[in-house]
């Protein structure tokens, strides 16, 4: 049976494990370091979750907000365990999280090249912008993992 809870710092490892396994998921050792996470925790302790069975972590969503708008990060289910709705109950969670604390519109970024990921988010009531370029600019040099 798969448990629902928000995530701690110590779910760390198990859930970089997961974000490795995953094709397609942008990673960096800066942002998503222990540390970075463990600063995005601290400013989102209710509205990043995990998905757990009894073995191990299974599902993770990373979900905050700037206080206008709601932002979803790194949204991962093991491949084992993917088309059990575990995904979409993660994405709930956090968007219920967000609507509690006002948050009335949520975003993210997928890459292009996602197609399994595209076809979740636009399945899950997500819709692409085409008005919209996203721009990035970095602030602090960080090594890149791309999976």
């Amino acid at each position: 049976m798969i448990k629902y809870r928000t995530m701690d710092i110590s779910d760390y490892e198990q859930v970089y494990k997961l974000w490795l396994s995953c094709a397609g998921m942008g990673l960096n050792n800066l942002d998503d370091s222990k540390e970075g996470i463990q600063k995005f925790l601290s400013r989102n302790p209710d509205t990043c979750f995990v998905a757990q069975d009894d073995r191990k972590i299974v599902g993770v969503i990373i979900a905050g907000n700037d206080g206008r708008r709601g932002y979803i990060y790194h949204t991962a289910v093991d491949h084992e365990c993917r088309h059990q709705g575990i995904a979409t109950r993660l994405v709930n969670e956090a968007m219920e999280a967000l609507r509690s604390l006002g948050i009335n519109k949520t975003a993210l970024v997928v890459f292009s090249k996602n197609t399994d990921g595209n076809a979740f988010w636009e399945k899950n009531g997500f819709t692409s912008r085409k008005d919209l370029v996203y721009r990035n600019k970095t602030i602090t040099e960080m090594v890149r993992i791309d999976t």
